[in-house]
């Protein structure tokens, strides 16, 4: 079963932050790799991210097991956008029969890769270092979130593992019940989709009657709630957020003065 207890060590300097400020961080960091398209700016912004990796208490091959999925999909993501990139212009970089890449769609694949995996790893790095009751009783006390939301959002992350418990009792249901598709794949999406839908019904009904006893229990009454486990915003909080701001400064003003940097806008 999927956990949601957070990957890294509850000691570390990072997992003690409190999570508005690591949102926060995570914001400007995200800001930065949104706005630059150039490669130099996400590299720089994932270098030290993962240069911070031993404050945040996380391993390399936790981490490493976490991000996979991503770290794959970055490289698809930048393969489809040098092989079909509409912009080919510069020198030709690769010749291999009817595929010719040129320099242009090279480094805007690169940088797409990049941007995605700064991203990515930006999320991870935040939510591996953050309880999620943590991150509802920060929102609702620091960001002044309805507690309505706050805690029915903690409530459906707290259902995730549910999901996957599901889908794995439906996939053995089916095939209890001879319901397989071998090797054909039309077969297999068709089953992939209808076990998605079974799944998205259960969620929706569960989803349902979980509103229900929340509302019952009084999570809509309207009367000032009162606060168990109290967030404060404290130096290091802000000196996370300073620090972070500063990172992605000298990052933007990197690329500036090496002249690759560039924008949506100029780019």
């Amino acid at each position: 079963m999927l956990s949601l207890t957070p990957l890294a060590r509850p000691t570390a300097p990072l997992s003690r932050r409190n999570p508005v400020a690591k949102l926060a961080a995570a914001t400007l960091i995200s800001a930065a790799a949104l706005i630059a398209t150039d490669a130099l700016t996400p590299a720089l912004l994932l270098a030290a991210e993962l240069a911070a990796l031993p404050f945040c208490g996380i391993r390399p091959g936790a981490l490493l097991r976490r991000s996979w999925v991503l770290i794959v999909s970055a490289l698809g993501l930048a393969a489809v956008n040098m092989v079909f990139a509409a912009n080919q212009t510069g020198p030709v970089i690769v010749d291999f029969g009817p595929l010719e890449i040129r320099h242009s769609a090279l480094f805007t694949a690169l940088a797409l890769g990049l941007r995605a995996l700064t991203f990515g790893m930006t999320g991870i790095l935040v939510f591996a270092t953050t309880d999620p009751t943590d991150l509802a009783d920060s929102l609702v006390q620091q960001l002044r979130f309805p507690a309505r939301f706050a805690i029915g959002s903690l409530a459906a992350f707290r259902m995730m593992p549910l999901l996957i418990t599901e889908w794995q009792l439906i996939t053995m249901a089916r095939r209890a019940r001879g319901v397989d598709a071998g090797k054909n794949p039309l077969k297999r999406l068709s089953l992939f989709l209808s076990t998605m839908f079974a799944l998205l019904v259960g969620a929706i009904r569960r989803g349902t009657r979980l509103a229900t006893a929340m509302d019952a229990r009084g999570f809509d009454s309207g009367i000032p709630r009162t606060i168990a486990r109290p967030q404060h915003m404290r130096t290091a909080d802000w000196a996370l957020i300073l620090g972070t701001a500063l990172v992605t400064a000298g990052a933007i003003t990197v690329s500036v003065a090496t002249g690759t940097f560039t924008t949506l806008v100029s780019g």
